[in-house]
This record gives structure tokens, C-alpha cells and sequence, in this order.
């Protein structure tokens, strides 16, 4: 098993690690780590959410930093201010050990003035979301003209939230750039055309595969009901649950709403995170769920992107998602860190051959309850 030292990670940031309880190098990580260590490359990796991607382009960013230059060096985009942080957080968090090397987050929904007087100090990298770093460049806030070395984090979920012209824009301004690191969940034809226009046509593609991605620390339920007593059905479920914490998803904003309604009725510590709220609403149910004063997070496909909770037992898809592949990103928020987790989808008898085609798709099996 090879270990980061023998990927060529510097002893600093291994102890870095450890303090993390980090030791071994996930798949994506032995598969990308050598690579991007050995000198200017483009990349294109496509990895799933919980893979430990961040460490897989983090390490050989933070190795490439000269901290005694005080400009910006690296840029990481991401597609929602949550990712953005927790990616800024666990940069901070590796170089524990190390020369300090200077990681500012920079996104929307936040006023710009305060990151403008952030971005004064020494800043060796930047991570942000696409809409506000172009802010930022035109107010000429922040200097991306050493940048060496652009991180797409996410690269699909930036796409499908309409970041296209965004991202084309700051690829085609970054003068000194060598290295393009692209990592993707799935290669639309739109990441393609990002991938033909702005990296190199011999770039290095990796892949983790399918079902490599599924963790196979997650167990598969399901429950035939009809619509109308799924609510009967998902309250059972949580009974048995009794003090367990996770996530419940549905499809729209109203849905998660009234759900989030329904169970704190039945005296359910639970609240709901969706596109309507505001970010300083959203900030504060995320602090109570991860302080435990909520015990269930109803919650949106979108709304939960960058949601890094660890401890979560279990997942319940009270809707079921638009497609398999968030339907892998929802069941990925439970068994983090090795631990294990348990995926309940309650469905209708139509909804039943969906979760037959996710068997096939996702290499999993679903038992029936």
C-alpha cells in the first residue's frame, strides 16, 4: 500500500495529515498525486464528491507555492461558496507544518469589501467561485498574473449552474499559467468543449472508476408506498433510527419545505436548506446542524452541494433524484472516513424500476424493506 511519502509528499504536509487521522491515499489520490508532482502537466480527473479529490490536487498545489513570493500563485474554482470554504479550510488544515503558505476563499453572497481588504494581505492562493473572482479582477482587487497553476473543482456542477462564460473568461486570462487541473463528476459534452478550448490536447486524463466512486461502506434500502403514506413510512424509519443524525432529500424547494414543516410537527428536531434561503439563513441552520441542536437536515440536490458533515448515519430519499449520478452524490454524504451508512429510498411502485436502473448504472443493490 503505497503510503503519501512514497507519492512524493513532503514529511511536513504528511504530519499534516496524520494530525488528521489521514494515512492512507485514496484512489484518486495514488492515481493523481505522482502526476501532478512531476512538473507542468494539463489534467482532467473525474472523481465523485468523497473521493478525497481536494487532497488529490491540494497537495501538489501547496508543493508548487514559493511562500516568500507574495503574489497569488494558485486558483482554485468551485462552484458554491460552501465548497469554496471547506476547501480554503482544508489547505489551512495541511500546512499545520509547513512554511506558511496563505489560502484566501473568495465568493458571492458575502460583502465584496471585506474580501477586498482579505485579499490586501499576502495571498498565495486563491479559491473562489467563478461569478465573484471576475468582480473581483475588474475592480482590480486581486492580481492573477503569476498565477502558475488553475484548479476547475466540481467542473460539471460550475456548468450546470450557468458558470460557462465565466469559466471561458478566466481561463482565457491567466497569462502565466502552466498547469490546468480539471476535476468532474461526469464529462458533459459542455466540460468537453472547456477541455478542447483551454487544455492541452495531451492532457492526462484519469479516471476513478464507477464503481470505485459508489463507497461500499453504504447499505441500499428501499420501501414500496404509496405517495401518500411516504410520510408514515419515512417517520418509521426514523424512529428506528432513534438518535441517529442524516440528510433527507427531495426535489423541489416546496417539497423540502413542507417536509422540513411536517416533521418538526411530529416533534422532529429538523430544518430545511434550499435555494430561497438567504445565505445568512442557510449559514445558521448549517451551524445548528453540525452543533447537533438539529438532528435531521431536509434538503435539495443543490442546496447540498459542499455540505461536509462527518457523522452522519444515514441518507433518506424521500424524492427520488433527477438522475443516478446524484443519486451517488446524495448517498455520499453518510459513511465519510470509513465508517459505515445507510441509503433508504422510499418509491412508489412506478419509482420501484428506477432503482433498477441504478443497480445497473451505479454496480449496487438495493434490498427491500
Amino acid at each position: 500500500m503505497k503510503k503519501f511519502q512514497e507519492l512524493g509528499v513532503s514529511p511536513d504536509f504528511v504530519k499534516g495529515l496524520a494530525d488528521l487521522n489521514i494515512y492512507e491515499p485514496t484512489d484518486i489520490q495514488k492515481k493523481v498525486i505522482p502526476i501532478l508532482l512531476s512538473g507542468a502537466t494539463d489534467i482532467v480527473a473525474q472523481a465523485q464528491t468523497g473521493t478525497g479529490k481536494t487532497a488529490a490536487y491540494g497537495l501538489p498545489l501547496l508543493e508548487q507555492m514559493d511562500s516568500e513570493v507574495k503574489v497569488v500563485q494558485g486558483l482554485i474554482l468551485c462552484p458554491t461558496r460552501e465548497l469554496a470554504k471547506q476547501v480554503a479550510k482544508q489547505l489551512f488544515k495541511f500546512t499545520k507544518y509547513s512554511s506558511k503558505i496563505f489560502t484566501e476563499a473568495v465568493y458571492g453572497g458575502e460583502q465584496i469589501d471585506r474580501q477586498i481588504s482579505a485579499l490586501q494581505r499576502p495571498t498565495h492562493i486563491v479559491v473562489a467561485t467563478p461569478g465573484r473572482l471576475i468582480d473581483l479582477v475588474r475592480r482590480k482587487a486581486v492580481d492573477l498574473r503569476k498565477v502558475k497553476t488553475v484548479i476547475l473543482d466540481e467542473a460539471d456542477e460550475m456548468l450546470s449552474m450557468g458558470f460557462k462564460d465565466e469559466l471561458d473568461e478566466i481561463l482565457g486570462f491567466l497569462p502565466a499559467i502552466e498547469n490546468k487541473w480539471l476535476f468532474s463528476a461526469t464529462i458533459p459534452p459542455g466540460i468537453q468543449q472547456i477541455i478542447s478550448k483551454h487544455l492541452d490536447k495531451n492532457a492526462e486524463r484519469i479516471e476513478v472508476r464507477r464503481e470505485d466512486t459508489v463507497n461500499k461502506n453504504i447499505s441500499h434500502f428501499y420501501e414500496v408506498c404509496k405517495d401518500s403514506d411516504k410520510l408514515y413510512a419515512l417517520q418509521r424509519f426514523l424512529k428506528a433510527e432513534d438518535e441517529n443524525r442524516g440528510v433527507i432529500f427531495c426535489r423541489t424547494k416546496a417539497a423540502t419545505k413542507k417536509l422540513s414543516m411536517q416533521l418538526t410537527a411530529k416533534n422532529i428536531a429538523t430544518d430545511a436548506i434550499h435555494g430561497d434561503l438567504m445565505q445568512k439563513e442557510r449559514d445558521k441552520v448549517m451551524r445548528a446542524f453540525k452543533n447537533e441542536s438539529i438532528r435531521v437536515l431536509v434538503a435539495t440536490d443543490v442546496a447540498a452541494r459542499g455540505i461536509d458533515v462527518s457523522d452522519l448515519t444515514f441518507v433518506a430519499h424521500f424524492q427520488l433524484p433527477e438522475s443516478d449520478e446524484y443519486y451517488t452524490h446524495r448517498s455520499g454524504r453518510t459513511a465519510r472516513a470509513g465508517k459505515r451508512g445507510v441509503s433508504m429510498c422510499f418509491v412508489n411502485a412506478k419509482e420501484e424500476k428506477t432503482l433498477r436502473l441504478y443497480e445497473r448504472s451505479l454496480g449496487i443493490k438495493f434490498r427491500k424493506v
